[in-house]
Formats: structure tokens, sequence, C-alpha cells
């Protein structure tokens, strides 16, 4: 009887142990679990008849910050707490996407637009927080789809390719050639949309790129092909061409991308010459966007053409790389397709002409292609690193081949549009 009351006793004694340690536990952890939950910031979109509006929601005290950064609005959030963030599915007609980054200064909600003719103006409630921003079109965007004739124009009035600015002035065409010599007749009528292409000549100005062993610079040599590359598609194709430079001068990468948007660039090719530390490295390669590099080469010559001493000057530099590799996840997500097919076309005619080792199509995230509202490629022509390579740049026959296959192989990308 005895040991049967001490049994008893002890299984009674075990479970008020055991329920005691889970009161402990509970009440350890769920002021962990509350204060994530209230750590929450939610995020919605909604189209208005003339307007889409932005809401964030909190239920701490926020700091806000907002910025227009070409295409997207950049909303700042300052809070001593760690955050969370939930955003509702997205159908709107003037917001594509919707990022969240954690920076150094706080936390990031990048809103990517499908354009950068927008207003804003915002309303801020304080407790609970609630941020209500109201985007809208600017006047010249909402007169925009209108058809747009193409006149022939005086030499005087082309359009200067080496500004960053936007331009509503008729397109160049005093280098169309003969009709017997054009090739845009023989292109499929879903390619005539195609009415811009922004050709980019990597580097410029104090920003010179790899030089050979023999002093070649990089920047001489991709702004000698673009020129031939523009000269051509204008020549042949009779579509509006658009340089980033066309001198020797510097321009920022993000000034590039801006110009690509301003210009409302329908395709955007950067051409580059390779460098590497083996001097026997060779051949060409063309690449497109991701935000992680297809191999360690790739990752490799990505951080060497993103960080110019330009960018090394710039307080922000990490904060703002952050921000565009997420503004290009959304946006260069809608045409990873078409650039990949662009890069590997390219690619093939490179091979073809130049009888240059084919290194094949890879991925990188490379800063000039971020932000670009378009399919977009960038191509390493040849290793300016390695001797023999680095003469044939220098060589203008070799020059316009290098043109010719981009030509070609934009040319066949064009054909393949349905």
């Amino acid at each position: 009887m005895a040991r049967r009351q001490k049994a008893g006793y002890d299984f009674f004694l075990k479970r008020l142990i055991f329920f005691l340690f889970l009161i402990f536990l509970l009440s350890s952890i769920s002021p962990y679990v509350f204060s994530q939950t209230n750590n929450l910031v939610q995020a919605k979109v909604e189209d208005r008849i003339d307007s889409t509006r932005v809401i964030i929601t909190s239920d701490l005290p926020l700091e806000v910050f907002l910025n227009k950064f070409g295409s997207s609005l950049e909303v700042r959030l300052k809070s001593p707490k760690s955050l969370r963030f939930r955003s509702e599915p997205i159908r709107s007609r003037l917001v594509r996407a919707l990022g969240w980054a954690s920076t150094k200064q706080g936390y990031l909600i990048a809103i990517d637009c499908s354009t950068a003719d927008f207003n804003y103006k915002n309303s801020i409630q304080p407790e609970p927080f609630r941020l209500e921003i109201e985007l809208r079109l600017s006047e010249r965007q909402e007169k925009l789809p209108q058809p747009q004739i193409r006149p022939q124009v005086k030499a005087e009035e082309k359009i200067s390719s080496s500004t960053g600015h936007e331009t509503n002035a008729p397109i160049p065409v005093k280098n169309i050639g003969k009709i017997e010599n054009r090739d845009d007749f023989s292109l499929p009528a879903a390619a005539r949309r195609i009415k811009t292409i922004v050709i980019d000549p990597g580097h410029g100005g104090l920003e010179t790129g790899a030089r050979g062993p023999n002093g070649t610079l990089e920047k001489d040599v991709t702004l000698a092909i673009s020129l031939k590359l523009k000269e051509m598609i204008e020549r042949r194709l009779a579509l509006r061409v658009v340089l980033t430079r066309d001198k020797d001068v510097d321009v920022s990468l993000e000034n590039r991308a801006a110009l690509a948007n301003n210009n409302r660039a329908d395709l955007f090719i950067s051409i580059h010459a390779n460098g590497a530390f083996r001097p026997k490295a060779h051949g060409s390669e063309t690449y497109f966007l991701s935000l992680k590099a297809s191999d360690e080469e790739a990752r490799r010559l990505a951080y060497l053409e993103n960080n110019s001493p330009e960018f090394e000057k710039k307080i922000e530099e990490e904060n703002q790389d952050q921000i565009m590799m997420i503004l290009w996840d959304m946006a260069q997500a809608a045409f990873l397709k078409q650039s990949s097919e662009l890069a590997e076309i390219i690619q093939i005619e490179l091979n073809k002409l130049l009888g240059t080792a084919n290194r094949g199509v890879k991925q990188a995230p490379f800063k000039v292609l971020t932000g670009v509202a378009c399919p977009a490629v960038l191509v390493e022509v040849a290793f300016i690193s390695n001797p023999e390579e680095e003469a044939k740049l220098r060589d203008e026959n070799f020059q316009t081949s290098v043109a010719e296959a981009i030509y070609q192989g934009l040319l066949n990308y064009l054909r393949k549009i349905t």
C-alpha cells in the first residue's frame, strides 16, 4: 500500500514538474513570438481611376524617408527593432513589384514602376503607423500611346547620344542605306515594335577599364566597336540607336541604365573587352543578368567591372548596390528569357565570324545592366590581356568584324520575335 502511494506521489510530482517547465518555456518565448508578430511591415498596392496607391502599415512607430530613383521609389524605414515584410499580390498598371532589404541604415522598400515618368505625394499617420503614397503618371506619359511618325531630319537635327536627357526629337535617319541593302524589310511584323536600341561602350574617361600588355585601353576599343555597330544598325535596320557615350567621357553605371530607360530602350547591349590574370586566357563570351554568377570566373569579372574608382568614392555604395540588385531582380526578371535568347544568338555569331574560342553564355550581376527595363546583355568580345587578342582588338578590320558579329546576332534575334 505504501509503495502504491509513493508511486502515485512520484507520478504526480513528475507531472507537476513537467507542467511547471512548460509554463516557464511558454513565458520565455511568448514575448519573442509576440514581438515578431508586431514587428511586421505590410504593404499593398491599389489602382484607382487615375492613380495608384501604395499603402504601408505597421504597429511600430517608424521614421520614413522617400527618394525617387529612376523608375523606382525608395522608401527607407528606420526602427530600433528588427522588422519583417509582407506584401499582398500586386496587380497594377503602374507598380510592377515591391522589394525589401535590410541595410546598414535601416530597411528599404523599393517600389518598382513601369516608367520613370511619374509623380508622387504621400501622407503619414504616426500611430498606428500608416504611410499612403499616391503615384500618378505625368501629363507627358499619359499622352504617350500615340503612333510616332518618323520624318527624315537634317544632319544637324540629329539627337545627341551622349546626353542623359530624355528627348522627343525625330529619329536620326541620315545613315539609312539603300533599300536593296536593308534588312528591316525581312523582319516579322512583331519585330517592328523594336524602335530604339541603346549601345553601351564600356568604361570611358578616367575609368579606362582593362589595359593590354602593350598599353591598349578597353575604353578605346569598346567605343570604336560601338560606333561601328551603331552605324550598321542605323543603315541596315533604320532603327534609332543611342550611345551611352560617343566620346571619351565618364558616365556612371547608374546613368547608363537611366539613359536607356529615359530613351525607352527596347534592347540594351553593353560592349566590353575581357581581362584576366592568365595571359593565355582567350575567346568571347556573352552575359545576361543574374543575382548569382554562373561560375567563379563570372563572379570575379562582375566584381571587377562593377567596382570602378568612381563608385569607391560613394559613401553609400554598398547600400545603393543592394538597392540596384533588388530593382533588377524585380524589373529585369520580366526580360530574363529574351535576354538569355539575345545573349545566345550573339554568342553564336561571335564564334562563327571571329573564330575566337567559344566561352559560352554566362550569368553574372553586372551593375551596368541593373535597372534596365528591357532585354539586356553584356558582350566581352575578346581578352585584351592576351597579347594576340590585344593586337586584334587594335585592328580596325577586327573591330568591324566584331560589330558585324553583334549586328548579325541582333538581326537573327529580331527575326525570331513572334
